[in-house]
């Protein structure tokens, strides 16, 4: 498929304000690493109604890396919290282009966050893998689906 979605469902971790994060594998899963960029802002409020902002956030950038990825902002272990939305990752399985992807979701905790966030996988090689995982931790609840698209 040209397009993979993935639909993530009040995603709860088990450590207390950690991340959702991913990364991709060219190489069938041996290793997870493959070279990104990424951008991020958001718009929050507080649950009290107070605080709200839209901010570019370079906190949440990187910048030709390899490590794992943010999804969204930290999700506290609150019973009522979690997050939840959607990455999508466009032709993954080229060999000419570079993977562009891009992520909307929303995450509850002290404060609720519209996140959005995009980048690439700077690999002419097809992406065969993706994994998720907290930054710390596992995840305690919540479902991932994958869509392909055409």
């Amino acid at each position: 498929y040209p397009i993979y979605k993935f639909e993530f469902i009040n995603i709860h971790p088990e450590e207390n304000s950690k991340f959702l994060t991913f990364q991709a594998s060219s190489d069938t899963g041996s290793s997870y690493g493959v070279t990104a960029t990424t951008s991020f802002f958001r718009a929050q409020q507080t649950e009290a109604g107070s605080d709200a902002t839209l901010a570019y956030d370079t906190s949440m950038d990187f910048a030709q890396s390899t490590s794992f990825l943010y999804i969204g902002r930290p999700i506290l272990n609150d019973n009522d919290a979690s997050l939840s939305g959607s990455l999508r990752i466009f032709n993954p399985s080229s060999t000419t282009f570079v993977k562009h992807f891009m992520y909307r979701v929303i995450v509850m905790g002290s404060f609720v966050q519209d996140a959005y966030g995009a980048g690439y996988f700077n690999t002419t090689s097809a992406i065969d893998e993706i994994q998720f995982k907290m930054s710390s931790g596992n995840i305690d609840a919540g479902v991932i689906k994958l869509y392909g698209i055409s």
